[in-house]
């Protein structure tokens, strides 16, 4: 009775006379497929159906891989994968009990086993699926096949990337790790923020702005990124990304970066090297909204706003605030996902919860950064003391009220702690994430590790990505302030060095002045 074991579905749809006793005793399954053929000519698509469904018995028997297959030193195939190709379409149907009828056509199906959960999974084999298994078991260069295929690069890499997220495709573990020795990694919340699997370079791809608010942080004059150096810039950065083992993000700003008058066509690139794009910037009108859409959308767009209008204008400009309002209608009615972002002083704290009111159902996201007291801000102030931690505390009961108020500030999370709420990631989701999973670049190739102050640690003209960000100044902001070192809040906090800065404190040394810690 071998073959009704393996293959039950199969024997069930068998006619009550071809259940002879040869076919049930027959030990070879194949063999017992090929002996279908002739005895069921009116189901020809059995002895496909068979050989899938023993494919299907074998995986669900499969073990998890062992975890040194889990994290490979390159690419591989999932060892726990069965591939295998038929002569037609709609067998993984009627294997999962729905009654439907083959139809001739070729299909290459999968099995597997998720290297993560371990769960057993099954599937039609896309045509990219296909070039990802090709690729790996060829060991053949993603430019190679793009220049062969007159197509981006990106679309290569990213048959790779997918087959990769679904299990089929094994990569080896983010390579952007934070130094123990910097982090506690005791605490229960270190080991799960020390290893990032993402990176984004936030890239100020122009200085020219239509807007002059009151705390700019840098209203210094540069050239504009020339288009041939943006170029290389991201075949850098996807390099990095595949070196590293990370996805890629890169944040169009400025200024304004669609006045630079090559972003469209930089935009393009991005998105041609699979680098997922977001952009920080001001309104723009419809017509330009649509151009960056016919590329690719966005996966946000963020704009800023200080307060209600009064304040807010008085801030950016007047009719800043009409024109925000104006367009997160528009980001909405394309389907763009819109985040707005506060600076947060002294002056305007009383008003960003109503505000945050005001734009419940206006946008997606709403949070806001400390106001880093550099450039224009120097003549502002930020917020810091028992205000601001009375200020905390509100937010967070807000937040529980309002589901477009995200969290941003790493001091929220001692906060938390104190009320025993679950930590969020902070900044970045890794705390700082100054020079970890994140770095900027100013249009004249400088590389910093926050742009909201000067923590400048290299430029692309004189050395590569992978140098700055694995140069010993880029590691010594990567750590944090040493005064944070011991602290178990550390991974998820590290307090905001760029407003350490702008209280003339060294934000490597110093911890955040509003850190309020020790009064919790």
């Amino acid at each position: 009775m071998f073959f009704q074991y393996q293959c039950p579905v199969t024997w069930s749809l068998l006619p009550a006379a071809v259940r002879v006793k040869w076919l049930s005793d027959t030990t070879d399954v194949a063999d017992a497929c090929e002996c279908l053929r002739p005895l069921v000519p009116e189901c020809s698509w059995l002895p496909d159906l068979a050989a899938v469904e023993q494919a299907s018995c074998r995986l669900k028997l499969h073990q998890r891989p062992a975890s040194h297959a889990e994290h490979p030193q390159g690419l591989m195939l999932n060892p726990a994968l069965e591939v295998i190709e038929v002569a037609w379409r709609g067998l993984l149907q009627i294997l999962e009990g729905k009654l439907t009828e083959p139809q001739p056509g070729t299909e290459v199906l999968m099995f597997w086993r998720h290297p993560r959960s371990g769960a057993f999974r099954t599937g039609v084999a896309s045509p990219a699926d296909l070039l990802a298994f090709k690729m790996i078991v060829e060991g053949l260069d993603p430019r190679d096949v793009a220049a062969s295929t007159s197509r981006p690069v990106g679309v290569i890499d990213q048959a790779l990337e997918r087959a990769v997220l679904k299990g089929l495709v094994l990569s080896p573990p983010s390579q952007l790790v934070r130094k123990e020795h910097a982090f506690p990694v005791a605490s229960p919340v270190a080991q799960r923020y020390m290893r990032t699997p993402a990176f984004t370079l936030q890239w100020h791809i122009t200085q020219k702005c239509d807007l002059h608010c009151r705390h700019c942080y840098d209203r210094s004059s540069q050239e504009d990124v020339a288009l041939e150096q943006g170029l290389q810039l991201l075949d850098q950065m996807r390099d990095f990304c595949l070196k590293n083992h990370v996805y890629g993000q890169v944040s169009f700003s400025g200024g304004n970066p669609f006045l630079h008058p090559g972003f469209f066509s930089l935009y393009q690139a991005a998105v041609d090297r699979n680098l997922m794009v977001g952009i920080l910037g001001n309104p723009v009108d419809e017509e330009m909204l649509q151009k960056l859409i016919a590329i690719a959308p966005p996966s946000f767009f963020q704009v800023s706003l200080e307060g209600l209008k009064d304040h807010n204008d008085e801030v950016r400009g007047k009719g800043n605030f009409d024109a925000v309002e104006a367009f997160l209608k528009v980001l909405s009615r394309h389907k763009i996902p819109s985040r707005v972002m506060l600076t947060l002083t002294e002056k305007n704290m009383a008003e960003v919860l109503p505000l945050a009111e005001f734009l419940r159902d206006k946008v997606d996201l709403f949070t806001y950064n400390r106001l880093s007291m550099v450039g224009e801000g120097a003549a502002l102030q930020t917020a810091l003391g028992r205000k601001y931690q009375a200020f905390i505390r509100d937010y967070i009961a807000a937040k529980s009220n309002n589901p477009i108020i995200a969290q941003k500030d790493n001091l929220i999370n001692i906060e938390r702690h104190q009320q025993e709420i679950e930590l969020f990631g902070g900044c970045t989701g890794f705390g700082c994430g100054a020079a970890f999973n994140f770095v900027a670049i100013l249009p004249n190739g400088e590389v910093h590790a926050c742009r909201k102050y000067p923590s400048p640690i290299g430029n692309i003209h004189h050395n590569s990505l992978e140098e700055i960000y694995h140069s010993d100044v880029a590691g010594a902001y990567r750590q944090g302030p040493s005064e944070c070192a011991g602290c178990h809040l550390h991974p998820v906090c590290g307090g905001c060095p760029a407003v350490t800065f702008g209280c003339d404190l060294d934000p490597l040394t110093k911890k955040d002045p509003a850190c309020f810690i020790n009064n919790v």
